[in-house]
C-alpha cells in the first residue's frame, strides 16, 4: 500500500485514540484502590508491532511520555509473543519511572502475525519496601523502595502465571487491593485488544498498518511546522529541589534550550550529579517531562505519539540526578524532579516565547501516604494521594486554585471516599487565600488538607518540595507561597520537613498546605480573584 488518504487516516486516529481512552476507562471502573478508582492514577497507550507509541489516553503526563520506554524494554526482552501473553513491569532503570507504577504490555495479533500493543500504567498504592505506600522519602538505594520487576509473564496465553502472582503479593501489604488492581489492568488490556482486533476486521491489518505509521508520520510533520515558526534561539534556566531528603543541600536542575528550525534540543548539561535520596529521576521520566513543556508551548492538539517526539532531543548526562545509574533510589524523581524539571524547561523557554508560557505553579505533587493497621477490620492498609496547588499565573488570566498541575493530572480523594475506605478523619480541606504570587495576573491558591487517625497509630511519609524555595513568577509578578507540612498536636502546630517519615498517633493530625502559583506581570494595580 502506498499511502492513505486523508479521511481514512483521521477515521483511524480518532479510532485508535478511543481505543486507549475506553481502556483507560474500564480500568479505573474495574480497580479496587481509591487510588485509580477515585483518583484515576492510571493511564493507557497503543503501540505499533515495532513498539513505537501511536495513541494514548488523556491521562498521566509522567506516565505517558515513559511509558513508550517500558514497552521498548518489553519489546526487547520478549522475542516468542503469543496470543493471550502479557508482560508485567515496574523497573525505572528499563523504562519504568518508580516502582508503585506497575506497566501491563499485551499483543495484538492477526492470525499468526503480531499486529500491535496495548498498554497500561497504574500507580499501586503498596509495592513493598520499607514504608506503607511504597514512599520512602529516606532511601538511599533502591532496593528499599519496593519490589523491582522487570519484563515478565504475568499472563502467558492467557493462564496466570501463579508463582508469580504468589511473588508479587508475598511482597506487598495489601494484597487483595493489588490482585484487583493488577486484575484491572489485565481487563484494561483486554478491551484495547479486542477494540483493535474490530478495527482490523473491519478496515484490514494492512490498512491498519499504514495507518498507524502515517499518524506518526503526520504528528512528526505538524510538530516540525509549530517548532519552524518559534523563533531561532538559546536559552538557559535553573532552579532547585529544596533537598533530596537525606540532607538541607539545594538539588539544582539546569537545561539550555535550543531551538533551531524544526527541531529543539535539551541539554541538562550542569544539573546536580545523582543523589543520595529518593529524587533521582531515570531518563524515561525526564524525557517525558520534556515532552511535557515543548507540548505545552507548541500546539497540544497535535497527536501526542512517538512521531509527535522526533524533532525533539534530548542530552541529560550519564550519572546525573536526571539520568541516574543504579542502585540510586528514583521514587521522588518522577514525583517532585518531574515537576521541577517542568518548571527548568518553561523558564527557559519563557525566554523565547514569552507569551506562550506561564508563571511557575506549585512545581510539588505533595505526596503523602498513611498506612497501619485498621482497627475496623485488624488489616493492614495503605493510603496513598497527591494534593493540587496553585496553578501559575499566565501572560492573559490569573492562575488556578487548588488544581493539580503539571506532570500530574489525577484527582484528589474525595473526603467521603477517603474516610470510607480508611480509618482516618479530613479535619480540613480548603483553599489557602493569598498563596498566590502577586502580579498583573495572580497566581492560583494551595490547598490545606488536614488528616486524623482514628484508633490506632499510623505510619507518615511525606515526599513534598517548594517547601523552601519558591514557585517562581514571570515578567515581573512575584513568587508564589511555599508549602508548609505540619504536625499538630494538643493544639500546638509543629512544622515538619518536606521530607519525613514520623508516625501519628491518636488525636494527633497532619496538615499539609501547598504552595501558590507565581504572579505575572508587575503587581501594580494588580486584580484581585478572578
Amino acid at each position: 500500500m502506498r499511502g492513505i488518504d486523508p479521511i481514512t487516516l483521521e477515521v483511524l486516529r480518532h479510532a485508535l485514540a478511543s481505543v486507549a481512552e475506553e481502556m483507560n476507562a474500564n480500568l479505573v471502573r474495574s480497580a479496587y484502590s481509591p487510588n485509580i478508582k477515585e483518583r484515576r492514577d492510571c493511564s493507557s497507550a497503543l503501540f505499533t508491532a515495532d513498539g513505537e507509541l501511536v495513541a494514548q489516553a488523556e491521562s498521566i503526563p509522567v506516565h505517558l511520555g515513559a511509558m513508550p520506554f517500558s514497552v521498548r524494554a518489553a519489546h526487547q526482552a520478549v522475542t516468542d509473543w503469543e496470543r493471550g501473553d502479557v508482560v508485567v513491569l515496574n523497573d525505572p532503570y528499563l523504562g519504568g519511572a518508580h516502582l508503585p507504577d506497575v506497566t501491563f504490555v499485551a499483543p495484538v495479533f492477526v492470525g499468526s502475525e503480531l499486529a500491535a500493543f496495548v498498554a497500561c500504567r497504574a500507580h499501586h498504592a503498596d509495592i513493598g519496601g520499607s514504608s506503607p505506600g511504597s514512599l520512602a522519602p529516606r532511601a538511599t538505594e533502591i532496593y528499599g523502595e519496593g519490589l523491582r520487576i522487570p519484563p515478565v509473564r504475568l499472563w502467558r496465553r492467557e493462564e496466570i502465571a501463579g508463582d508469580l502472582r504468589q511473588l508479587l503479593l508475598r511482597n506487598v501489604r495489601t494484597p487483595d487491593e493489588r490482585w484487583g488492581d493488577l486484575r484491572a489492568q489485565h481487563a484494561a488490556c483486554r478491551t484495547g485488544i479486542e477494540r483493535v482486533a474490530e478495527l482490523i476486521h473491519r478496515h484490514g491489518a494492512e490498512t491498519l498498518a499504514a495507518g498507524m505509521r502515517a499518524i506518526l508520520n503526520y504528528s512528526e510533520k505538524r510538530m516540525r511546522a509549530e517548532l519552524g515558526r518559534l523563533p531561532r534561539g538559546s536559552a538557559e534556566f535553573s532552579d532547585a529541589l529544596d533537598d533530596d531528603g537525606t540532607g538541607s543541600k539545594p538539588v539544582v536542575i539546569r537545561a539550555r534550550v535550543e531551538l533551531g528550525g524544526d527541531r529543539v534540543r535539551v541539554d541538562f548539561a550542569g544539573s546536580a550529579p545523582q543523589v543520595r535520596g529518593p529524587v533521582n529521576a531515570v531518563f524515561a521520566v525526564t524525557a517525558s517531562a520534556v515532552y511535557y513543556a515543548i507540548r505545552a508551548v507548541t500546539d497540544p492538539a497535535i497527536p501526542p505519539n512517538a512521531g509527535c517526539y522526533r524533532p525533539i532531543e534530548i542530552l541529560a548526562p550519564e550519572g546525573s540526578v536526571v539520568n541516574p545509574r543504579p542502585p540510586a533510589p528514583v521514587v521522588g524523581g518522577n514525583l517532585e524532579t518531574s515537576q521541577r524539571i517542568v518548571d527548568v524547561v518553561l523558564g527557559a523557554l519563557a525566554q523565547l516565547v514569552p507569551d506562550r508560557v506561564p508563571a511557575a505553579s506549585q512545581g510539588t505533587m505533595n505526596n503523602v501516604a498513611l498506612g497501619g493497621t485498621d482497627p475496623r477490620t485488624g488489616r493492614p492498609y495503605a493510603l496513598y494521594e497527591t494534593i493540587g496547588g496553585g496553578s501559575g499565573a499566565r501572560p492573559n488570566g490569573h492562575g488556578v486554585d487548588g488544581i493539580h498541575t503539571g506532570m500530574t493530572n489525577t484527582l484528589n480523594t474525595p473526603v467521603e471516599a477517603l474516610e470510607l475506605a480508611y480509618p482516618l478523619r479530613v479535619e480540613r480541606y480548603e483553599l489557602r487565600p493569598g498563596t498566590g504570587g502577586r502580579g498583573r495576573f495572580r497566581g492560583g491558591w494551595g490547598i490545606r488538607r488536614d488528616l486524623t487517625p482514628l484508633g490506632h497509630t499510623a505510619h507518615v511519609s511525606l515526599l513534598t518540595d517548594r517547601r523552601v524555595g519558591r514557585p517562581y513568577g514571570l515578567r515581573g509578578g512575584e513568587p508564589g507561597a511555599r508549602g508548609e507540612n505540619v504536625l499538630v498536636r494538643d493544639g500546638a502546630e509543629i512544622p515538619l520537613p518536606g521530607k519525613i517519615e514520623l508516625d501519628l498517633h491518636p488525636g494527633e493530625t497532619l496538615s499539609i498546605r501547598t504552595p501558590g502559583g507565581g504572579g505575572y506581570g508587575p503587581p501594580a494595580g494588580c486584580e484581585g480573584s478572578p
